[in-house]
């Protein structure tokens, strides 16, 4: 095939491949959690990380991985301490981190609005060898986490409260879910941007629900919808020279919309199946409420007669 003889479409499919499977694995734990936006605040401020990358001529990518980090840290102390004045402080962060990153970019030697655009909508062309090897060691972590910790993570997502008296430290796994979602954005910015990681962590599990039932298979699904989009994504912007991250955010959203479609008839069917089984469950407990009076009164008979 064409698109597998240039070096940078290898890289590039490569680092897609490992963004659907990383961003969807952190985002059904974020979506859980009601947490959905989480992503698009650290993209945020990992961009603060990118700019200081330029300005100290090193690693964008391990830049914003360090300054992301710390920023999901600090978003999690926040929401967990911050009462009432926490969404006011969350909103200057991420105002701040955008901020911060624009100026930085600006100032630095090697900076650029086409380097900036590239991190902020992602770029094909510009996913380097080391690039690639950063993305894979940083998806290896994600993956990591995700799976290996899965049962310890879904129960704090699905109940702080409880998770905490089965003894869980429930703010230690706070603390790495949001560690790895930083983790996840950068591994995502070179391919979809940082504007549009969120959208990646949370459509391809928002499209798993329309279809599933278990978290088990929803996991499953939403990382194989998150895979082909984001391969599909990148092949489309190859050809038809399009920006891919807004490529493979419209496929994802494209394919949730299908399946809720779909899943519209199957979720009536569900509907009209608990109800009749509640009709036949009610009916059933009548008639036994029923059957109550009439056993006493043939006990009542036997004990007079005898």
């Amino acid at each position: 095939m064409e698109i597998l003889q240039t070096a940078f479409m290898q890289r590039a499919l490569l680092a897609a491949v490992l963004v659907g499977i990383t961003a969807p694995a952190i985002g059904i734990y974020l979506v859980q959690r009601r947490q959905a936006l989480m992503g698009d605040g650290i993209g945020h401020v990992a961009l603060t990380g990118v700019g200081l990358g330029f300005l100290l001529s090193t690693s964008p990518v391990w830049m914003a991985t360090l300054v992301s980090v710390l920023g999901a840290v600090t978003m999690e102390l926040i929401r967990a301490y911050g009462r009432t004045r926490g969404d006011i402080a969350l909103a200057m962060l991420f105002y701040g981190g955008m901020s911060g990153g624009v100026l930085l970019i600006n100032l630095a030697p090697n900076g650029s609005n086409a380097n900036l655009s590239s991190y902020l909508f992602g770029s094909l062309s510009t996913v380097s060898p080391t690039d690639v090897i950063t993305i894979s060691v940083l998806a290896a972590f994600v993956v990591l986490v995700t799976v290996g910790l899965r049962r310890q993570l879904f129960a704090i997502s699905q109940d702080e409260e409880f998770a905490r008296v089965t003894g869980l430290p429930v703010r230690t796994f706070n603390l790495l879910i949001a560690v790895t979602a930083a983790v996840t954005v950068t591994v995502a910015m070179r391919v979809v941007g940082l504007l549009l990681v969120s959208a990646l962590m949370v459509v391809p599990v928002a499209a798993a629900q329309q279809i599933t039932r278990s978290f088990a298979v929803t996991f499953v699904l939403s990382v194989a919808i998150g895979t082909a989009v984001t391969l599909a994504g990148t092949i489309t912007s190859y050809y038809q020279d399009v920006p891919p991250g807004a490529t493979i955010v419209l496929l994802a959203i494209g394919l949730f919309v299908v399946l809720t479609v779909a899943a519209t008839p199957l979720a009536r069917r569900r509907a009209r199946a608990l109800k009749s089984a509640e009709a036949e469950a009610e009916v059933e407990a009548r008639t036994a409420e029923a059957a109550v009076p009439a056993a006493r009164r043939l006990a009542d008979d036997i004990a007079v007669r005898h």
